[in-house]
């Protein structure tokens, strides 16, 4: 396949650039915010290892997000022209935040310790990474996640524009590894105050979190009527 010129950003799309990275950036933090079984395993891992263990259990979890992701975006992408109409984009974040309204409340709900397991052993980086990116990769329902993520920020991918796509995909997978750092230190800082309560307390105020942002995403998208003429 020839080269295509026309696919090289320019100074006019820096902009939009910007707007993909910080998009992308809250898209992976999000997507990855949820204590699920790789968050606890995270949590456990760092408790009960050290912190370089828990956040190479993150890295493996970010790199099956970026698969999912990659599917996500490749399959919206087929529909770029769909949602580029106003009223199409208008629905669909409605839908969006109607699913991440839902996403929160189920999280908020539920109980991410219930599969708590002490360590029997520390193993190696590698093997740690492995097992959380394997764990993550047979949860296929996150693509619904990140349908409804890329509905509510307009985050749309184009196939024709490989290079945009491709700071898309990095900069989720940037704000992925950003949440699962910034989680292993805080951990890490208050290690010996840390137990199941503090699992379920972070698990409630993300729900509480993401609930709260899509109800605010919600009203803006609905006061935005100046789409009706």
């Amino acid at each position: 396949m020839p080269f295509d010129v026309n696919t090289i950003p320019n100074i006019s799309d820096i902009p939009n650039l910007l707007d993909i990275v910080f998009k992308g950036l809250l898209i992976g933090i999000i997507a990855s915010a949820p204590m699920g079984p790789v968050g606890v395993l995270c949590v456990q891992r760092t408790l009960n290892k050290g912190r370089w263990y828990g956040f190479v259990t993150g890295c493996g979890a970010a790199v099956s997000d970026m698969i999912y992701a990659g599917i996500t975006g490749l399959g919206m992408g087929l529909v770029v022209d769909f949602v580029s109409n106003d009223t199409n984009r208008f629905y669909l974040q409605i839908v969006g935040s109607l699913l991440l309204m839902a996403f929160g409340f189920f999280t908020y709900r539920t109980d991410p310790t219930r599969n708590v397991r002490p360590s029997r052993n520390k193993g190696t980086l590698t093997h740690n990474a492995i097992t959380a990116f394997l764990v993550t990769l047979s949860n296929p329902l996150i693509i619904f996640l990140f349908m409804a993520l890329y509905a509510q920020f307009a985050f749309g991918l184009q196939p024709d524009k490989p290079i945009e796509m491709a700071i898309g995909f990095v900069s989720i997978v940037g704000g992925a590894l950003l949440w699962w750092w910034g989680l292993t230190w805080l951990i890490d800082q208050v290690r010996a105050k840390f137990d199941t309560n503090g699992i379920k307390l972070i698990n409630k105020i993300i729900g509480m979190l993401v609930v709260l942002g899509s109800v605010i995403i919600l009203l803006t998208t609905l006061t935005s009527l100046h789409f009706v003429k």
